[in-house]
């Protein structure tokens, strides 16, 4: 017998709900566990191609799932989104802002700040956006869950690269005022922190065996994260069974954060591989 989560006939949103490359992303398995649960799934990526496996492995399981291709740093895509969401399922519970990418490289002395401006709007400002189209319709509906991804270096620091871990540091800020503000229209709003896992981005960019098992060994649990881990971890904050727990900021990381202070060998390596998609 399937666990119950609480889920059936809610309506998810997920945002980065696809991949670029083959395999289990954090977004694309947060939406097929979703659609497992017997939630409709609203899966969102900017491209259609990524979502044809998203929707595959929905189908294959049995479960509901509707594919929208937008650009989330456009408020009207958003709210397009949104509608899109509500016209077809009839309600809006659940928000997954997924999306997001690891930025340019470079320190406040020499990122290129276009570069730096596209990943402050993909990776904080398209979560402001979703989040203020979905809220109107989750007040409607009587509550929601708004679940922000954010990262490991978002809580620790000591990543290379500056643009990256300031916007996942910036959605720890957002989600904590988010669930202050909107808790008592019965939203919750958390954020989880993943470590080193192996999505099939960070496969796609190079990340070879030496490295997977460098990632591997950095965290007190020695195993290597996928995107599995994260997806589950969005079941559960999505439905009921968290239904008391708001503002939290979850680490997925298999300890690494629990570490970091006592390891410095590991800390420029505390955040994702600089091209990992969130």
């Amino acid at each position: 017998m399937s666990a119950d989560f609480g889920l059936k006939d809610k309506v998810a949103i997920v945002t980065g709900g696809g991949s670029r490359a083959p395999g289990i992303g954090n977004g694309r398995a947060a939406a097929v566990l979703l659609a497992g649960a017997g939630a409709h799934v609203v899966v969102v990526d900017s491209a259609p191609e990524n979502m044809t496996q998203t929707q595959k492995l929905i189908a294959e399981r049995g479960g509901s799932s509707l594919a929208v291709t937008a650009d989330v740093t456009s408020p009207d895509a958003c709210a397009d989104v949104v509608a899109q969401a509500v016209g077809a399922f009839g309600r809006l519970d659940v928000l997954v802002n997924n999306v997001g990418v690891a930025g340019p490289p470079g320190t406040v002395v020499d990122v290129d700040l276009d570069a730096w401006e596209q990943c402050l709007r993909l990776n904080l400002n398209s979560m402001v956006l979703m989040s203020r189209a979905a809220i109107p319709r989750m007040r409607a509906a009587g509550g929601g869950s708004i679940i922000n991804m954010s990262s490991a270096v978002g809580l620790a620091g000591g990543h290379p690269t500056v643009a990256y871990p300031t916007t996942k540091a910036a959605v720890v800020g957002l989600t904590r005022t988010m669930a202050a503000h909107h808790g008592p229209e019965g939203i919750r709003v958390n954020a989880l922190a993943p470590g080193y896992v192996h999505t099939p981005m960070v496969h796609s960019q190079g990340v070879d065996g030496h490295a997977r098992e460098q990632r591997r060994l950095a965290a007190p649990l020695a195993t290597e994260g996928t995107g599995w881990d994260v997806g589950d971890a969005v079941l559960f904050l999505a439905g009921p069974r968290s239904r008391w727990i708001t503002g939290v900021v979850l680490p997925v990381d298999a300890g690494l954060t629990a570490t970091l202070g006592a390891a410095p060998s590991v800390t420029s390596a505390c955040g994702p591989h600089p091209a990992r998609r969130a």
